[in-house]
């Protein structure tokens, strides 16, 4: 199975391109969609649907798995960042690839064990679960592709 995991923001969107087969998971591309602040909001939500539509097209995944937006105290970012999902969501239905949501607790206990871990710790152990030489920066990519380990782990899980 290919899994996509999103991590959805405004300024960074990390995403996480993984193979997995049985017990094991294979990396095929990581990185960030990265928008100026400078840039008019509308225009920003474009070049991440731009961007997330080509991902997609490119390397079709079997299924998406994206972070839900947790509590945040500032209203207008918590917003923004819900801006920003919908437009992936729609990206991913657009596309026909269907949509996993997991909250950051969970995402937590499927790479760590434990739902209050710290970013330093999902950040090794994604690194480690994947083989990678080094940890991906920014935050965002090894978010990303510890939402896609998650998905792998629950699909693993409920089988």
């Amino acid at each position: 199975m290919r899994i996509i995991g999103v991590d959805p923001g405004v300024a960074i969107v990390g995403f996480g391109i993984i193979d997995t087969m049985q017990h094991t998971m294979h990396p095929v591309s990581y990185g960030a969609i990265s928008t100026t602040a400078n840039t008019p909001f509308e225009e920003r939500l474009l070049t991440i649907k731009k961007n997330i539509t080509e991902l997609i097209e490119t390397h079709r995944p079997d299924v998406c798995a994206i972070e839900e937006v947790y509590f945040s105290k500032n209203v207008k970012t918590a917003m923004q960042v819900g801006h920003a999902r919908g437009v992936i969501l729609c990206c991913c239905a657009e596309q026909g690839v269907p949509i996993y949501h997991y909250a950051p607790t969970a995402i937590k206990r499927a790479i760590i064990g434990y739902g209050g871990a710290d970013k330093k710790q999902i950040q090794f152990m994604t690194k480690e679960l994947l083989k990678l030489k080094k940890q991906p920066k920014p935050d965002d990519v090894a978010d990303a592709l510890a939402i896609a380990i998650c998905h792998h782990h629950s699909v693993q899980f409920n089988r």
